[in-house]
C-alpha cells in the first residue's frame, strides 16, 4: 500500500499570489477603463497606428468654348521612377528591380531626352530603394508611357499624376490663364479664367479611411469609411473656337511687324455683349508657361485712345443738338488759351464741314464740338459709356483707365482721346450702344457653369443693359458717319483700306502718342498706338471688331490684318453686304431621310457642299436637320446605307465640320492645333468604328490685296 504524500503551502505564499493576481487585474482594468496611460491616449495611439487616411482628389472643372471644344482640361501624366533594391526581387525569373543598368539606360535615354550616362548615374545610386528618372522622366504623356512599357524594363516603373492640359497652345492664353500642379497633387489657377474661377473650377476633396497592417495593407473582411470627392464645375464660354482661330490669324499677321510693343483684336456679339474672339500679344503656352507679361492687355493695359474717342465726343455733340453736319468750320490749327491743336497731318484740309471733319479724323472739329459741349458734359458723357470704371468682366487685374481733365486743353485733348485713358474692353463695351440704339450692353466671357455630374446650371450670365446714352436718331447719325470713314469717296477719308466687298463695315481708326512716364509725350514714327474700331454689317451691326497696336512698325498690317478678319468672320457668319442676292449665297434644305441618293443629283447644283458618306443607294441620316439655311459653301452631310464606309477627302475642313463628319460615321477625331485640317491622308480608308484619329490642324491664311492707304 502506497503512502499518500501531502504537499503544504504555506499561507504567506498564498497571501502572495493572490496580491500579485489583484494587481495584475487592477493594472488591466486600470489600461482598459482609464483614457491614457502615463500620458499616452492608448484608444487614440491604437488608432493611429491602424487607421490609414488616403485623399481622394476631386477633378476640376473643364473649360469650353460655346461650341463645346476643351479649351483647358485633366489629363494623365506620369513620372518615371526605377527600383533599384534587389530585395523586391523574390523570383529571379521576373525581377522586380533593374538588373541590365546598361540596357535599361542605353533604352530610355531617346524617349526621355536623357542622356545615357546621366540615366546611368541615376541607376547606380547607392543605398536607396528608388530613384525618380528626372527632369526627363517628370510628367510624360500617356503615349510616352506606353512607349515605356513596351520596353519591357525590370524594375522601370511610374508614378500617376494628374495636370492641367490646354490642348490650342498659346490660343487664347490670356483669357484661360493656366494652372499649375503643387506637390501634393492639387491644381491651383493662377492667371485668367483658372484664377478667378479657380473655386469653382476646383471642386472639394473627399477620403478613404480604413484600417490597415502593419505593412499598410487594408485589413480583409474590415469594413472602410469613403466619403467622395466632388468634381469642381465645367466652364462654358462665349468663345467660339472658329472665329477664335480667325482673330489668331490676325494677331499672327501683326506679329510679323518688327518692334511691336503690344496688340490686342477681340470680336464681340454687339447685340448680347458675348465676346467670340479675343488675342492678346505677347501670348504664351499654358503649357510651358514662358511668359513675358502675366498682364493681359485687353483687361489690363492702359492708353490713351486716339481718334476712336471722337466716335462718342461727336455722339455727345449730336445727342445735345450741337451738331450740323453740313456746318464748315477751317480745318489745321486752333488755339486753346496758350496752347496750338493741329490736325493729325499738321496743316488739314482747309475750310471742309463737320462730317468731313468725321470722315478726316479732325482735331481741330473735336476741339469745337467739345467747346460747345464743355468739360462737365463730356466727361459726364464719357462716365455714362463705362470710361474711368471697371467694366466688371470676369478677369483678374482689370484696370479702370483715368478720364481726369478740367481744364480747357484738357477738355480739348479728351475729344479726340488723349490725356485720358482706357482699357480695350471700355472700348468694346462703349461701343456697343452703337448697335442697340443707344443701350450700352456690358460685355461677357462666360456663358455658363454647369455641374459635370448632373448637368445643373449653377450659373448663366445673360445681356445686361448698363445704360441709354443716345436716342436711336443720334446713333443713326453716328452710323452713317462711320460709314463715310470706310465707305466715302471723300478724299479725307481714313478708313477706306477696311472696306470690304464681302459685308459693309462702318468704323473708326485712331492713331495717338504714346505718353512719356517723364511726361508730356514720346517722339518718333514708332510711339503711336495705331487702333481701328469699327462694327458690321452698316444696315443693323451685329458684331463689333477692335484692333489696337502698340509701336507696330508697319501700319498698313493694322489694316490688312483687321479687313481679313472681318471678312473671315462674316463669311463663317453668314453676314453678308445687301449688294448680293441673297437668293444665291443660302438654300434652306429639306428632309433627305429614306430618299434615293439617285435621285438627290439636283444637290450639286446648289451653291452648297454636299458630302455623301458611303455607297448606299438610300439616305439614312442628314446633318444639318430639315429647315436648316445653309450659306454658300456650307456643308450638308449625307449618310447612306452603306455596309462599308470610306474616308472623304477631309483636307482643310473646319474644326466644327470635322466633329459633324466624325458623328456621323461613329468615330473619335481628337484635335491637334487650331484652324483646319491639314496632311489628313485618310482618304479611301475603310472607317472602323470608335476608332480614335488625331487631326492636326492649321491656321489657313487669306491673301490680301495690296493695300496703300495710310491711317490718320
Amino acid at each position: 500500500m502506497k503512502k499518500t504524500r501531502t504537499v503544504k503551502i504555506s499561507k504567506i505564499f498564498v497571501l502572495v499570489v493572490v496580491f500579485l493576481f489583484a494587481i495584475i487585474i487592477f493594472k488591466l482594468s486600470f489600461v482598459v477603463l482609464s483614457p491614457k496611460v502615463d500620458g499616452i491616449n492608448l484608444t487614440q495611439f491604437a488608432m493611429n497606428r491602424n487607421t490609414v487616411k488616403e485623399t481622394i482628389t476631386a477633378e476640376r472643372g473643364t473649360i469650353y468654348d460655346s461650341l463645346g471644344n476643351s479649351l483647358a482640361l485633366n489629363v494623365n501624366s506620369y513620372t518615371v521612377i526605377a527600383y533599384l533594391s534587389e530585395s523586391r526581387t523574390t523570383d529571379m525569373d521576373n525581377p522586380q528591380h533593374v538588373v541590365d543598368k546598361e540596357t535599361t539606360a542605353e533604352k530610355l535615354s531617346p524617349l526621355i531626352n536623357m542622356t545615357k550616362e546621366r540615366i546611368l548615374d541615376l541607376l547606380n545610386t547607392e543605398g536607396v530603394y528608388q530613384v525618380e528618372l528626372g527632369p526627363g522622366g517628370r510628367g510624360i504623356t500617356e503615349l510616352l508611357k506606353e512607349q515605356i512599357d513596351d520596353l519591357n524594363l525590370p524594375g522601370i516603373d511610374f508614378i500617376k499624376s494628374v495636370k492641367r492640359y490646354y490642348p490650342n497652345r498659346d490660343f487664347l492664353s490670356y483669357t484661360l490663364g493656366y494652372a499649375k500642379t503643387n506637390d501634393d497633387g492639387s491644381i491651383v489657377g493662377e492667371m485668367g479664367l483658372e484664377l478667378e474661377f479657380d473655386k469653382e473650377l476646383t471642386g472639394t476633396n473627399g477620403f478613404r479611411e480604413y484600417e490597415s497592417d502593419v505593412y499598410g495593407y487594408k485589413i480583409a473582411n474590415t469594413s472602410e469609411n469613403v466619403t467622395p470627392a466632388i468634381s469642381g464645375k465645367d466652364i462654358y464660354l462665349t468663345i467660339d473656337t472658329n472665329i477664335q482661330m480667325f482673330t489668331e490669324q490676325a494677331m499672327n499677321k501683326l506679329e510679323t511687324a518688327s518692334n511691336l510693343e503690344w496688340a490686342t483684336i477681340s470680336v464681340v456679339n454687339a447685340k448680347t455683349g458675348e465676346i467670340l474672339g479675343v488675342a492678346s500679344n505677347p501670348s504664351f503656352d499654358p503649357n510651358t508657361k514662358e511668359i513675358v507679361s502675366y498682364y493681359d492687355p485687353f483687361v489690363s493695359y492702359t492708353y490713351e485712345p486716339g481718334s476712336t474717342m471722337k466716335i462718342f465726343s461727336f455722339m455727345a455733340a449730336v445727342e445735345n443738338g450741337l451738331y450740323k453736319g453740313d456746318e464748315t468750320y477751317q480745318s489745321g490749327t486752333i488755339k486753346v488759351g496758350e496752347n496750338t491743336i493741329k490736325d493729325w497731318n499738321n496743316w488739314g484740309w482747309g475750310t471742309i464741314t463737320f462730317d468731313q471733319g468725321f470722315y478726316g479724323s479732325s482735331n481741330v472739329a473735336a476741339t469745337l464740338l467739345s467747346q460747345r459741349l464743355g468739360g462737365s458734359a463730356l466727361k459726364d458723357f464719357y462716365t455714362k459709356l463705362g470710361y474711368g470704371q471697371k467694366t466688371g468682366i470676369n478677369l483678374p487685374n482689370e484696370q479702370k483707365g483715368t478720364l481726369n481733365f478740367k481744364y480747357e486743353v484738357e477738355v480739348a485733348n479728351a475729344s479726340f482721346g488723349q490725356g485720358m485713358s482706357v482699357t480695350p474692353i471700355q472700348m468694346v463695351q462703349a461701343l456697343t450702344c452703337l448697335a442697340n440704339d443707344g443701350v450700352v450692353i456690358k460685355p461677357y466671357l462666360v456663358k455658363k457653369i454647369v455641374d459635370s455630374k448632373t448637368d445643373e446650371v449653377v450659373l448663366e450670365n445673360k445681356r445686361i443693359k448698363v445704360g441709354k446714352v443716345a436716342s436711336s436718331e443720334t446713333i443713326k447719325k453716328m452710323q452713317d458717319l462711320m460709314w463715310g470713314v470706310v465707305n466715302s469717296d471723300d478724299r479725307v477719308a481714313t478708313g477706306t483700306a477696311y472696306k470690304t466687298s464681302v459685308v459693309t463695315t462702318i468704323g473708326k481708326t485712331g492713331t495717338a502718342q504714346i505718353a512719356s512716364p517723364n511726361g508730356g509725350y514720346l517722339f518718333g514714327e514708332l510711339n503711336y498706338v495705331r487702333s481701328f474700331a469699327g462694327l458690321f454689317p452698316y444696315e443693323d451691326p451685329q458684331i463689333i471688331v477692335y484692333v489696337a497696336a502698340s509701336k507696330i512698325s508697319n501700319s498698313k498690317l493694322l489694316s490688312e490684318a483687321t479687313k481679313t478678319l472681318i471678312e473671315d468672320v462674316s463669311t463663317y457668319l453668314g453676314i453678308v453686304t445687301n449688294d448680293t442676292n441673297e437668293e444665291e449665297q443660302s438654300y434652306e434644305i429639306s428632309s433627305y431621310v429614306n430618299k434615293k441618293v439617285s435621285d438627290l443629283d439636283y444637290l450639286n447644283d446648289l451653291n452648297i457642299d454636299v458630302v455623301l458618306i458611303g455607297d448606299g443607294d438610300k439616305v439614312i441620316k442628314q446633318y444639318p436637320s430639315k429647315g436648316t439655311k445653309l450659306n454658300a459653301n456650307d456643308k450638308l452631310f449625307l449618310l447612306t446605307n452603306a455596309t462599308e464606309i470610306k474616308y472623304t477627302n477631309i483636307e482643310n475642313w473646319s474644326r466644327s465640320d470635322l466633329k459633324e463628319y466624325a458623328s456621323l460615321l461613329g468615330v473619335n477625331f481628337t484635335f491637334n492645333g487650331y484652324g483646319y485640317s491639314k496632311n489628313t491622308n485618310l482618304e479611301n480608308r475603310t472607317v472602323i468604328k470608335d476608332e480614335t484619329i488625331e487631326i492636326t490642324l492649321e491656321p489657313k491664311y487669306i491673301e490680301e490685296d495690296n493695300l496703300t492707304k495710310n491711317d490718320e
